[in-house]
């Protein structure tokens, strides 16, 4: 899809979806400014309803759906998540009267699963990994002729996200830098894509940890990699990349820069972010402020924007945060 197409798309998005989401705060940070002496601001989308940015998605492509497929739709749908694309699913259904089902793999952490059944869909456990999940609510797509809700290889939802790219250009024009996590590369393709139509010179960064790589690695090979699943601080981003998604191609385009971080890197910065911002963050979130902290000295003077993704992490893992680096 050409930029100028999805950029139309994404402002459509944004009218579409206004009333159902929030427009998020975006603060100017001291700490971080000071850090790598230039402008940083952090975009807290991990405020948004259901604690991450993927209700945008999720919104226009039901919503979209409503609109153009009513009697598809009025059968039910179906999604597959670790937690935040399968809430922000199981919301948008709720508020739009469609009945859902949400399969999640046995890696899923149960507070994200309660948090799913408390929107009012069906949590199914399926598989192991992400990919397993997202398999059998294909098939159970097909087999229903239903509709399936993609956390990333759908250009609506990718639209979806785009308006999040235009409300952030409304908020801070003079964006030089932004920094996103990534996984499957929906939010990142979605807002690169807006925010380089409107703005070329514009730096995209995307953020991932070393314990699943996935997008880099597999732009690095020219194509979709397969790659073991590790254990990561950052479940949001997890679970690799589907065969033939359109954000492969679109993430090679409007990606510039990959800036792969650790573990301890992202755990730090959740930290940091609560001490200095007093707001919590989870795994995927801290992978971007970790990718800034991580390259600052290329940013020096320049006007940066931090993606927080979102805020869905159990107070345990807060716990031992706290334990580790207070």
């Amino acid at each position: 899809m050409e930029l100028d197409v999805l950029k139309q798309k994404s402002i459509d998005a944004y009218k579409r979806i206004r009333s159902n989401v929030r427009h998020t705060a975006i603060d100017y940070s001291p700490w971080l400014s000071a850090l790598g002496e230039a402008n940083v601001y952090i975009k807290w989308e991990s405020e948004q309803i259901t604690g991450s940015a993927k209700a945008r998605g999720a919104f226009n492509k039901l919503l979209t759906l409503k609109e153009d497929n009513p009697d598809m739709i009025e059968k039910g749908a179906v999604a597959a998540s670790t937690g935040n694309h399968g809430a922000a699913c199981s919301k948008a259904m709720h508020v739009l009267g469609i009945k859902g089902v949400i399969y999640v793999p046995a890696m899923a952490e149960d507070f994200k699963r309660k948090m799913i059944e408390q929107f009012g869909s069906t949590v199914e456990q399926y598989g192991h990994t992400c990919a397993e999940a997202e398999s059998k609510a294909r098939a159970v797509s097909q087999e229903k002729g239903i509709p399936y809700i993609s956390p990333s290889n759908d250009w609506d939802v990718i639209a979806g996200q785009g308006a999040l790219g235009y409300e952030l250009h409304q908020d801070l024009p003079e964006i030089d830098v932004l920094f996103v996590a990534v996984g499957g590369g929906g939010i990142i393709g979605g807002m690169a894509a807006y925010l380089k139509s409107v703005k070329p010179s514009i730096k995209i960064i995307g953020c991932e940890t070393d314990q699943s790589p996935v997008m880099s690695e597999s732009q690095k090979a020219g194509k979709i990699l397969e790659m073991p699943h590790k254990d990561t601080l950052s479940d949001g981003t997890a679970g690799g990349v589907e065969q033939g998604s359109v954000t492969f191609n679109l993430c090679k385009r409007v990606v510039d820069q990959w800036v792969v971080v650790t573990e301890e890197d992202m755990s730090r910065a959740i930290y940091n972010v609560l001490e200095h911002h007093h707001k919590i963050i989870e795994g995927s979130a801290g992978l971007a402020v970790a990718g800034y902290v991580k390259t600052k000295e290329q940013h020096v003077g320049k006007t940066v924007a931090i993606l927080s993704c979102g805020s869905n992490i159990s107070i345990e893992k807060i716990k031992a945060i706290i334990k580790t680096h207070g």
